[in-house]
């Protein structure tokens, strides 16, 4: 008889898994990124509902959730193998909206704690007639599990009537495959008019890849086409695999045809015979719960190298975005560098003050010019940088992930940055200018403000400005020009990297944010080694 495996490393090794499943993240919108989430979630609930809960209590009752699509009769059999209403059921759609779980009442204390579904709110509910279903004072009845009690239940035995697979509402398609994930059994019920169709076969085919415990019910079957029906049904599912899962048909009677009634206690007899022996014979127990536990682990294989290639594929892509934005900084970086040296700056007005000065034009307009073309070099510069950075990024479908491609606003706060460094610059240079000409040991008094337009000049206007640095010399001699120049040339290269530091990583932060890194690839590649070594 299989047994499960609840050595305590293995359960620390399954939670180590689940951790690295769950710092998993898919923000770029690559091919594949929406599945791999979807696989991620589909994996947690598997692990938080089941998987884990089950290792450490496998004395636990067995869950059998009852799944299926909208108008399947769900609620109905449900009702039916309880031997009275417990969950909603009526020809609306959809019916069920809160999860109804039926148990046992010596069972119920599995249930109404967080063991499992600790997402769920509980409200427990024994002893009622189903009818109004009842919430917690301002709770979602999405994310609120209701907890019955029936004495017709055997002990050991649980049902949980989930909404519809294909629910119109979203929340209620999201809670099906969560609680589905919590189940020991798989019950998929379908209808004579819908077995065929593309959900529940969905479900039927993952239930298959991780071979977990299934058991289908074929429902509302008009007795006239019984058999026809049921020999097709079970042609599909040997097609698929599926040959030997158990299998139950329920025929079309008064009591089901407007959704409320409960159906004969013959008409169910065979289902609830097995769900039964699989809650009370020993070995039936055993194995239905192993081959859903052992299922699911064997199916990490799989899914986890899966996980860790989505992971490495966003590595990856934010690889390829961070590489354009560096080439492109790096390539306005040295063009801005070699412009400086070529006197770039002294074009313009600044050419136009330097031409009139000092006759015609202040320390202080000439000083304001230079400034003002720095600045433009600077801005024209990111601006350049950022659109080859566009020009890339086009090119790259993980670019179009929320607040990457959103540049208008922080190009507006780099004109203020620039500006506010290259003012900062200036002054600095002045107050150099100021040491410059305190230390000098003359009588003749000079402007440090004029020092400080002829060091700028000089500076940033390459050959353009060599008179400048003769000007310069003549006031201040060789050696302080010289110790000038070299202070001014020095913190012009600083702020330029500072400038261009900040602009690039204003662009990267975005990107930065998503959290994008090479480790979770290797981390859960690593936790499924661990897993599969304990087991």
């Amino acid at each position: 008889m299989v047994t499960l495996d609840v050595r305590p490393q293995l359960l620390d090794a399954l939670s180590a898994l689940r951790d690295r499943v769950a710092a998993a993240r898919f923000p770029l919108p690559l091919a594949g990124a929406s599945r791999a989430r979807a696989n991620r979630d589909e994996l947690l609930a598997q692990l938080d509902d089941y998987l884990v809960p089950r290792l450490r209590e496998p004395e636990a009752p067995l869950l059998a959730v009852v799944g299926g699509s909208t108008g399947a009769g769900k609620s109905t059999l449900v009702n039916s193998l309880v031997g009275r209403r417990v969950s909603e059921a009526g020809v609306l759609r959809p019916t069920t909206r809160t999860p109804v779980l039926v148990c046992n009442p010596e069972d119920h204390h599995w249930f109404s704690g967080m063991r499992v579904l600790p997402g769920l709110t509980r409200a427990w509910v024994p002893q009622q007639d189903a009818g109004d279903e009842p919430l917690l004072p301002g709770e979602n009845p999405a994310r609120v599990l209701r907890i019955e009690t029936a004495d017709t239940l055997p002990r050991g035995l649980a049902l949980l009537d989930a909404p519809d697979i294909d629910s119109l509402v979203a929340d209620n398609r999201v809670l099906a495959a969560e609680l589905i994930c919590a189940a020991d059994i798989w019950l998929m019920v379908t209808t004579a008019a819908r077995y065929a169709d593309a959900v529940p076969w969905h479900l039927l085919r993952t239930a298959k890849e991780y071979d977990v415990t299934l058991v289908t019910v074929l429902d509302r079957v008009p007795h006239q086409v019984v058999s026809e029906v049921s020999r097709q049904y079970a042609a599909l599912l040997t097609k698929a695999g599926l040959g030997d899962v158990p299998r139950f048909t329920v025929p079309e009677l008064p009591e089901s045809a407007w959704g409320g009634g409960l159906l004969p206690a013959t008409a169910v007899a065979p289902l609830r015979t097995w769900l039964v022996q699989q809650a009370q014979e020993p070995a039936a127990r055993q194995h239905s719960m192993a081959r859903t536990a052992y299922g699911l682990l064997e199916s990490l294989r799989s899914r986890m190298p899966e996980l860790a290639g989505a992971a490495a594929a966003q590595y990856a892509a934010a690889l390829r975005l961070t590489a354009a934005v560096d080439s492109a900084y790096d390539s306005e970086y040295a063009r801005v560098r070699g412009r400086l040296q070529s006197g770039a700056v002294l074009a313009g007005d600044a050419l136009k003050r330097w031409r009139a000065f000092p006759l015609d034009c202040s320390a202080g307009e000439l000083l304001d010019a230079l400034v003002e073309s720095l600045a433009a070099l600077l801005l024209c510069a990111v601006t350049a940088a950022d659109e080859r950075i566009d020009d890339a990024w086009r090119r790259e479908p993980a670019s179009a992930a929320p607040g990457l491609a959103d540049r208008d606003a922080s190009l507006e706060s780099a004109e203020h940055r620039i500006g506010m460094a290259v003012r900062r610059w200036r002054r600095e240079i002045e107050e150099y200018a100021e040491e410059e000409v305190r230390d000098l040991d003359r009588s003749v008094v000079l402007d440090p403000e004029v020092i400080a337009a002829l060091a700028a000049t000089t500076l940033l206007g390459g050959r353009r400005a060599r008179s400048g640095g003769e000007a310069l010399a003549e006031r201040i001699g060789a050696h302080g020009a010289l110790r000038l120049r070299d202070r001014g040339g020095r913190l012009l290269a600083d702020y330029l990297d500072r400038v261009m530091h900040t602009e690039r990583e204003r662009r990267l932060a975005p990107l930065d944010a998503l959290d994008v890194h090479p480790e979770p690839q290797a981390e859960l590649i690593a936790a499924l080694s661990v897993l599969q070594k304990e087991r």
